[in-house]
């Protein structure tokens, strides 16, 4: 038995329905684009360091350790090198290792330098210690 196919043209009928097929494409194309993007976006913004109040430390047993704009680094407003910071927070961290060191940097030193002070004090087992920030103005 053969049954016959009907097929019915409309030629000039028009289509009444949008198709939403490339618009959700679109849709999610401009999503993951933004959702790539949004971070590398956020890391290239040229920030100030932070101001704000803190409470004070108590004073015995504290080192500072400061950094000026051409990347020197002062041990209690003394200038010493890089091999000498190190070698003197070593000994710090077996002798008195509860000694809250307070590191100051200048806002244009950069983030490497300020991170290698910090893996020194790390690697010396020196655990308390604070950014310095200015002091909020308001």
């Amino acid at each position: 038995m053969i049954v016959a196919r009907r097929t019915v043209f409309r030629r000039h009928q028009s289509i009444s329905e949008i198709n939403l097929t490339p618009l959700i494409d679109l849709t999610f194309l401009l999503l993951i684009t933004f959702v790539i993007t949004f971070p590398l976006v956020q890391q290239g913004i040229p920030l100030k360091l932070p101001k704000g109040a803190a409470a004070e430390l108590p004073a015995n047993q504290k080192q500072t350790i400061s950094i000026d704009r051409e990347g020197r680094i002062y041990l209690n407003d003394l200038l010493a090198s890089f091999a000498e910071m190190e070698t003197r927070m070593v000994a710090l961290g077996r002798n008195q290792p509860d000694t809250v060191i307070l590191v100051r940097a200048d806002e244009g030193v950069s983030y490497g330098h300020v991170a290698q002070i910090l893996r020194v004090l790390y690697k010396a087992r020196l655990t308390r210690m604070a950014l310095v920030t200015q002091a909020d103005s308001r």
